[in-house]
């Protein structure tokens, strides 16, 4: 009989991991085919549980849907480029223009494509822990190596500028910041994005700041672009889009937005055109809702504020599941204070806890609750697990009860060992 030949993945993606949709996601499809409900903290995703877009966005890309079936330019439409433009002007960073907008099917795909242009074998990115996975594996799929700098979580997770300034070498080639943070909800302070920006400016780094958060920011807290903090001599490029503050994850209207010295990144901007041509162009339907999400592309004609959290339900989703965790024996949580999530801390000793992953496989199979564990989020030890907060006051109070409860379980034979 003739051998049979095993076909395999690329080396490239040896190191490219994607934990929130992986491994423990397939074993939550697994217990709801055998007829379990799941409840699925695992997803940043908003119409699941409710939250739903502005009927004036839905009927913006409804009457789109005829020129949609055209492609776009490979950048994007015009008028949301233009739309995107002006958002970033009315925050105060001067100079951006619609030519220097790329839209992509979401942050997602533009983290991609940018670090494509960007990164040559070998180059050294400097990456949050806690990360957006997509960031490190992105890293790692076009042969940069990702290089980890952490967040204090006794400063609010406001990432540390001593740890950051300690990891620049030769190699460094550009530095990640995520503001506000997924999965830690921080909002980082102007001193930090100041500080982040100024440490790019000294090493001649590519900025790269993700902050499709930037609308979903809560109580006292402030965001502060980067591209401000970056100005006119640091290369920045600002990541956005409307999945989450306008809730329409599924639409993938993303973009990117270069500022800085332009006029030494055109190289840089011509790969990463290349690269547009080379998908064609974004979702042409998604991107009729942009014009109209931000404001049909004027200062005089933004929607209502209560676009973003109607009612303070995200506010006070996110500040009830914080307390309900620090009411936890051995759990405890730094109050998100903006994004979608909590990235609580356990006590490892205190509950057996070797494993983060098999943590919060133990948690699913015996409480049907699907959450994230922490190093899936590229942080170095095994002792967080990040919580989506979306769900209605009563299921998230339901479900941090469950965890509780399983936690106190595992606390009394981790005690009896």
């Amino acid at each position: 009989m003739a051998s049979m030949t095993m076909f395999r993945q690329s080396h490239r993606l040896k190191n490219v991991r994607y934990d929130v949709r992986g491994p423990i996601l397939t074993e939550a499809m697994r217990l709801e085919s055998e007829g379990h409900d799941v409840l699925r903290l695992n997803l940043g995703n908003m119409r699941p549980f409710g939250l739903t877009a502005r009927p004036e966005i839905v009927d913006a890309v409804a009457a789109g849907l005829d020129a949609a079936q055209a492609y776009s330019d490979s950048r994007g439409i015009p008028v949301a480029r233009e739309a995107v433009a002006n958002h970033y002007q009315r925050q105060g960073i001067d100079g951006v223009r619609p030519d220097n907008v790329f839209l992509g099917n979401g942050v997602s795909e533009l983290i991609t494509l940018t670090l494509q242009a960007l990164v040559n074998p070998g180059d050294e990115i400097l990456v949050p822990a806690p990360d957006y996975p997509t960031w490190t594996g992105a890293v790692n799929l076009t042969g940069g190596v990702p290089v980890h700098y952490l967040a204090d979580e006794s400063n609010c997770w406001n990432p540390s500028l001593e740890d950051i300034e300690s990891k620049v070498t030769p190699r460094t080639t550009a530095l990640v910041l995520i503001n506000p943070n997924n999965p830690t909800g921080a909002v980082y302070s102007e001193d930090t994005v100041r500080g982040i920006a100024d440490i790019a400016r000294r090493h001649k780094l590519v900025l790269l700041s993700d902050e499709i958060y930037e609308e979903l920011v809560f109580g006292d807290a402030r965001h502060h672009h980067a591209a401000r903090a970056a100005g006119d001599d640091v290369l920045c490029l600002t990541f956005g889009g409307l999945s989450k503050a306008y809730r329409v994850c599924g639409y993938r209207a993303g973009w990117a937005v270069a500022t800085g010295p332009l006029h030494l990144a055109g190289d840089l901007l011509e790969g990463i055109t290349l690269l547009s041509n080379m998908r064609v162009c974004p979702n042409a339907t998604g991107q009729h809702a942009i014009s109209l999400a931000l404001g049909a592309g004027t200062p005089d004609s933004p929607l209502p504020a209560d676009i973003i959290d109607p009612g303070g339900v995200l506010e006070r989703r996110l500040a009830l599941t914080a307390d309900a965790l620090n009411s936890i024996p051995g759990v405890s949580c730094v109050a998100p204070r903006g994004a979608l999530y909590c990235f609580p801390r356990v006590d490892t000793e205190l509950f057996g806890i070797d494993s983060d992953e098999e943590f919060v496989l133990d948690l699913l199979r015996t409480e049907h609750i699907l959450v994230t564990h922490g190093t899936g989020f590229n942080w170095p030890d095994p002792d967080h697990f990040r919580i989506v907060c979306l769900p209605d006051d009563a299921i998230l109070d339901q479900a941090v009860t469950s965890i509780g409860r399983y936690l106190g379980r595992r606390r009394r034979v981790s005690r009896s060992a």
